[in-house]
C-alpha cells in the first residue's frame, strides 16, 4: 500500500464557528439529529462541496464519503448526466402543482423494477411513504393495529416511534416524546427475526393488526437482514390472519440491487409483500419517494377511493428528473462496481481489526454493510446494542482524521458508490490500521 492518507487536526475551526451559529437557530445545530455526532463526539463536519466520492468541507478538506447521503448518491456526487437532466428540468420549471411528464416516468421505472408493485404514489419523504402506507392499510383492512419490530426505523412517524432504530437508537431513546398514548397504543412491537413472537402476537390480537410493517433488510440498527425464513413467515402470518404486509425499501430499494432487496430475495412460498415503500437512491439526492403494492389496495387512495393522501410537491419534476436519471444510471455494471468496492473495503476493515484484536462482526444487504464491534451475528436490535460504541467512536475519528467521512454513529450502513474508485477505496485502506489500532486502545490513552 504506497497510498498515504492526510492527516488533518481535530479541530475544524470553520465546522465549529458554523456549529456554534446553527445551535444558535437550529435545535442541536443540526436538521436531523445523528448528524450532530452525539454519539461519537466532537464537532459534524459542515460540508461545502462534493464531487464523485468525495466530500469538501467548510475547512477545505477533501473525505472519501462512506455515507453518500444515506444512500441516494449511488452514482456519486455531481454524476454529469444526473446533472443534465436536473438543469435541463429546472429550466423548464421549478415546481407546477400539477401533473407532469417525469412523474409518469419515474412510477413506470419502479413498477417496472419492482414486479409486485403494480401502482405508486410519489410524495416527497420516506417517513411520509410509510405514513401514508400505514394510513392505507388501516383504510383497506379498517383495523387500527399495526406491528413493527424493535430496530426498525420506518422514520418519524408517532406510531412508529417505538423502539426505532437510526438516530433513536444513537440516542438510545426508547420511545420520542410529543407520541400520543394513544398512537403508541397501537403499535405492537417485536423482537426483529423472532417467528414465536409474531404468531403469539397474531394469536391474541390477530383480528385487530392492520399491517405488519418490516425493514425489508433491517439498516438502522446496523444491517441485519432477515434470517432464513423470517420473511416467509411474516407473509404466511399476515395472510392467514388478514393483515397486509409493509415491506420499507426506502434505504435498500434499487441500492441493494436494482429491484432492491425484493430483487435479492424475490418472493417467499406464501407470496410477496401487499404494500412497499421507497426513498433515497430514487429520488437521486433530492427529496422524493414512493409508497405502492397491489392495484386492488392503491386503488383505495383518493381520488379513486376514501383514503385521502396528498403533497404539494410530490412528484416534483426536477426531483423526478434527478431520480429518473439516477434509476437509469443504475446499471448492471455499476452494481458490480458497487460490490467491488464495499467488499474491498470491508474485507480490510476486518483484516485490520483482526490485527488490532478488535470484537467485530460484517454483516450486509446487497453492497450495503454494517460493522459491529462485537462478535457473533446481530440478529436483534438487542444484539447490536451488545456492541462497543466506545470503540467505534475512537475508530470513527481517527477515519475522519486521515480523510474518510464514515456515518457517525455505530447503528448505520456504510455505502459506497460507482464513483468510489481504485484510488478512493485504496485511501480507506490506507486509513484503517491506525483506526484499528485507536479502536483496540481504551478510553483512558485515546481521546475521541
Amino acid at each position: 500500500m504506497t497510498t498515504q492518507p492526510p492527516s488533518y487536526p481535530s479541530a475544524a475551526p470553520a465546522s465549529e464557528a458554523w456549529f456554534e451559529r446553527a445551535s444558535a437557530v437550529i435545535p442541536g445545530g443540526v436538521n436531523s439529529p445523528v448528524r450532530a455526532f452525539r454519539s461519537v463526539g466532537g464537532t459534524p463536519r459542515f460540508m461545502a462541496s462534493a464531487t464523485g466520492p468525495y466530500l469538501t468541507d467548510v475547512d477545505g478538506r477533501e473525505y472519501v464519503d462512506l455515507v453518500c447521503s444515506w444512500g441516494p448518491m449511488i452514482l456519486g456526487h455531481q454524476h454529469p448526466t444526473v446533472l443534465e437532466a436536473v438543469h435541463e428540468a429546472s429550466h423548464k420549471g421549478f415546481s407546477f402543482g400539477t401533473p407532469s411528464e417525469n412523474e409518469v416516468l419515474l412510477a413506470e421505472a419502479i413498477v417496472n423494477r419492482v414486479e409486485p408493485v403494480e401502482q405508486v404514489r410519489l410524495v416527497s419523504s420516506g417517513t411520509e411513504a410509510t405514513m401514508s402506507a400505514l394510513r392505507l392499510a388501516r383504510g383497506f383492512t379498517g383495523r387500527s393495529a399495526v406491528v413493527k419490530f424493535a430496530g426498525c426505523y420506518h422514520g418519524h412517524v408517532d406510531a412508529l416511534l417505538a423502539h426505532a432504530g437510526s438516530g433513536v437508537a444513537t440516542f438510545a431513546l426508547p420511545d420520542s416524546a410529543g407520541v400520543p398514548a394513544s398512537s403508541a397504543g397501537e403499535t405492537i412491537v417485536l423482537p426483529y427475526n423472532d417467528v414465536r413472537a409474531l404468531e403469539e402476537a397474531f394469536a391474541r390480537r390477530g383480528d385487530e393488526i392492520a399491517a405488519v410493517i418490516t425493514e425489508a433488510a433491517p439498516g438502522n440498527m446496523g444491517m441485519v437482514p432477515p434470517a432464513p425464513g423470517f420473511t416467509a413467515a411474516l407473509r404466511r402470518t399476515t395472510r392467514e390472519h388478514g393483515a397486509l404486509l409493509i415491506s420499507d425499501e426506502v434505504m435498500t430499494g434499487f441500492r441493494a440491487s436494482s429491484a432492491g432487496w425484493y430483487g435479492l430475495e424475490g418472493p417467499t412460498v406464501h407470496g410477496s409483500p401487499d404494500l412497499f415503500t421507497f426513498g433515497k437512491v430514487m429520488g437521486g439526492g433530492f427529496p422524493a419517494a414512493a409508497f405502492g403494492g397491489r392495484r386492488d389496495v392503491m386503488e383505495h387512495l383518493a381520488p379513486n377511493g376514501p383514503v385521502y393522501q396528498a403533497g404539494t410537491l410530490s412528484g416534483n419534476p426536477v426531483a423526478t428528473a434527478a431520480g429518473l436519471a439516477t434509476l437509469r444510471g443504475c446499471t448492471p455494471a455499476v452494481y458490480e462496481r458497487l460490490e467491488h468496492a464495499a467488499h474491498a473495503i470491508a474485507d480490510g476493515v476486518a483484516a485490520e481489526l483482526a490485527a488490532a484484536g478488535v470484537a467485530h462482526t460484517i454483516q450486509w444487504a446487497g453492497s450495503m454493510f454494517s460493522v459491529f464491534f462485537r462478535e457473533g451475528p446481530v440478529l436483534s436490535y438487542a444484539d447490536a446494542q451488545g456492541q462497543d460504541t466506545a470503540a467505534f467512536g475512537r475508530f470513527f475519528h481517527s477515519m475522519l482524521s486521515q480523510g474518510v467521512h464514515l456515518p457517525p454513529s455505530a447503528y448505520e450502513c456504510w455505502f459506497v458508490s460507482a464513483a468510489h474508485d481504485d484510488a478512493a477505496v485504496d485511501r480507506v485502506l490506507a486509513a484503517l490500521p491506525a483506526a484499528a489500532r485507536a479502536a483496540s486502545a481504551d478510553d483512558a490513552t485515546m481521546g475521541a
